[in-house]
């Protein structure tokens, strides 16, 4: 515990997760986004493997991938298929409509 009684490592949890808002996790991902990348709706897909990120609109797609395996890539696609109407919420509740 620091100084002050652990509040600041609270506090810096806090603002990362305002920043980088946790969508849901599931198994071995996490799916997420951050607040000021860019305007076009995407998710990013953590994995202790790598990191992918997906366009929402129009359809489902990757654009970008570091260090997943294309078996771990398809998993994280039928992630973000399977849970496409929640992050489509969160991103709007996060961002406004």
């Amino acid at each position: 515990m620091g100084w002050n009684g652990g509040r600041g490592e609270t506090s810096a949890l806090r603002q990362n997760e305002l920043r980088a808002p946790t969508v849901l996790i599931e198994g071995s991902f996490r799916l997420f986004f951050f607040s000021r990348e860019e305007p076009r709706i995407h998710v990013h897909v953590a994995h202790p493997d790598g990191e992918a990120k997906f366009w929402l609109t129009p359809t489902v797609a990757l654009a970008t991938s570091v260090g997943l395996s294309e078996h771990r890539l398809r998993e994280a696609h039928a992630l973000v298929d399977k849970h496409l109407g929640v992050i489509q919420n969160a991103w709007n509740r996060h961002f406004g409509s």
